[in-house]
């Protein structure tokens, strides 16, 4: 398989008032983000509150994101639990759905050791039908998956990379000096890209691709091609909306933002609530400094 590259967005699941799962909205998202370039669309992951959406949820979210992008863009869907043997039938179900790449995080509470979280992954690539993107995201999981393990679970033939968000640059940068050819680095944090692909990574899965899909996109394509001084620029201009994303837990402030654009409703379902007046501000000078239009505020 080759190795994967771009930018793709962790995909918002946008509810209606009454907590459904805003179908339309969704297709409409998905139309814009293919409109604007990004590159890969990754649904049902932890920007797309996966933890409170039911099985039969997270199977129609994936279908309607597969069914909207029509193969224009591949479709990498989220597939995780701390229990291997569900990750394991979520991973097969989204593979009978046709999905191009699975995403499959850390397993989160339980803590494992590092051959605990290997075998999971392990288990995951043997169960998948399609290459599977490993997700470290230490913060959210209360595990890091260290570059030995990393780089073990590399030499799998179905683990195509690893969307890297421990926000260390050099666990990172020890994963990219011992990869096999074929393994993708992707940035897991929006802030730290610019730093990742200089490296040597191979491009982003953002939540400000949400709010700027275009804007991302092209900040990671100046990034491939070495033209650094246009995404010094670029990433200097969206760093305020990137800080603002996470002056609460994402998804929070990234959906406030879209509904002041006008693209979802502002609902999350519980445990996680909508940002405050103040964070929504926030979002919304953040949102001005990068040119973005809004419905309100």
């Amino acid at each position: 398989m080759s190795r994967l590259r771009g930018c793709g967005t962790a995909l918002v699941t946008p509810f209606t008032d009454q907590k459904h799962v805003d179908f339309s909205a969704l297709a409409a998202l998905v139309n814009w983000q293919i409109a604007e370039g990004i590159d890969f669309l990754v649904p049902c992951g932890s920007t797309g509150e996966a933890q409170t959406l039911n099985q039969t949820e997270r199977e129609r979210v994936v279908a309607l994101v597969l069914e909207a992008a029509a193969g224009r863009v591949p479709v990498m869907a989220g597939a995780t639990s701390n229990d291997t043997a569900r990750a394991v039938a979520e991973t097969r179900r989204m593979c009978r759905l046709g999905v191009d790449y699975i995403l499959s995080a850390t397993p989160y509470y339980n803590k494992p050791t590092q051959e605990g979280l290997c075998r999971h992954f392990m288990a995951v690539a043997d169960a998948a039908t399609v290459p599977v993107c490993l997700y470290n995201v230490p913060g959210r999981t209360a595990v890091d998956l260290k570059p030995e393990a990393a780089l073990r679970l590399a030499s799998h033939p179905n683990v195509l990379g690893i969307k890297e968000a421990s926000g260390d640059l050099k666990q990172i940068m020890d994963i990219l000096r011992e990869r096999p050819a074929e393994f993708a680095v992707l940035s897991g944090d929006d802030w730290l890209a610019p730093a990742v692909i200089t490296a040597g990574g191979d491009g982003l899965i953002s939540v400000a691709s949400n709010e700027v899909p275009g804007e991302m996109s092209a900040l990671v394509r100046d990034l491939l091609s070495g033209d650094l001084e246009a995404a010094h620029r670029r990433h200097y201009r969206l760093l305020p909306l990137m800080d603002a994303n996470f002056l609460e837990t994402n998804p929070a402030p990234v959906k406030a933002a879209l509904a002041l654009m006008g693209r979802i409703r502002n609902v999350l379902r519980l445990p996680l609530m909508p940002a405050t007046d103040a964070t929504t501000a926030s979002v919304a000078a953040a949102l001005r400094s990068a040119g973005v239009e809004q419905v309100e505020g």
